[in-house]
C-alpha cells in the first residue's frame, strides 16, 4: 500500500502545494513553509528540520487544516522540514528494549503497544533498543504522551547519538494501520 500525503504553505489547504509519496528529506525546495497538510493513505512521520531532524509527529490519514490544531494533538514544532512514509508492515512485531545505552541494563522484548514500561516491566527508562519486526513509535511520557520518535527495524544503541539527549522513552506503539 502506497502512502500519500499533500502538504500546503497556507492554512485550509490554500497556496501552493507539494504533493509527496515517498520520503523527502527536504521540502524547502518546493515550498517556503508548511502550514496545513492532507494525509490521503498511509502514514507518514513529519520532522521539524531538514534530513529527518528534530521533533518528530506521526500522521495518519485525515486532514490537519491548521499547525494550531496539529499542535492541539501533541505536535511541538511550527513548521515541517522533512517526511518519512512509513511502509505498512503485515505480520508480527518485535523489539528489544534495554534500560541503559549500548543494551545495557534490564531488558524486555516486546511484542505488543505498551504505555508505561516502568508500571510493566519495572523499568525506570529506555535508554536503547533493536526493533527486528515492525515499525514503532516511542513517547517520552507514559500512555503515549510528549515528543515522540519513530522506530523502523535496525539496532539502536544509544538515543543520545541519535540527538535524543535527555529523553526519557516510557512508552511504545506498533504503528498499525488501524492506529
Amino acid at each position: 500500500m502506497m502512502g500519500k500525503i499533500t502538504f500546503y504553505e497556507e492554512k485550509n489547504f490554500q497556496g501552493r502545494s507539494y504533493e509527496c509519496m515517498s520520503d523527502c528529506s527536504d521540502m524547502s525546495s518546493y515550498l517556503s513553509r508548511c502550514q496545513s497538510c492532507r494525509v490521503e493513505s498511509g502514514c507518514f512521520m513529519v520532522y521539524e528540520r531538514n534530513n529527518y531532524m528534530g521533533q518528530q509527529f506521526f500522521m495518519r490519514r485525515g486532514e490537519y487544516n491548521d499547525m494550531q490544531s496539529m499542535m492541539s494533538m501533541g505536535m511541538m514544532f511550527d513548521n515541517m522540514r522533512s517526511c518519512r512514509m512509513i511502509p505498512y508492515h503485515r505480520g508480527q512485531f518485535r523489539m528489544k528494549i534495554y534500560e541503559r545505552e549500548n543494551y545495557g541494563g534490564q531488558s524486555y522484548e516486546m511484542m505488543d503497544d505498551c504505555d508505561n514500561i516502568q508500571d510493566r516491566h519495572r523499568m525506570s527508562d529506555c535508554q536503547s533498543c533493536n526493533v527486528m519486526d515492525g515499525h514503532w513509535l516511542m513517547y517520552e511520557q507514559a500512555h503515549y504522551k510528549g515528543r515522540m520518535m519513530y522506530m523502523r527495524p535496525g539496532e539502536y544503541r544509544s538515543f543520545k547519538d541519535m540527538g535524543m539527549s535527555g529523553m526519557r522513552f516510557m512508552s511504545m506503539r506498533r504503528v498499525m494501520e488501524s492506529m
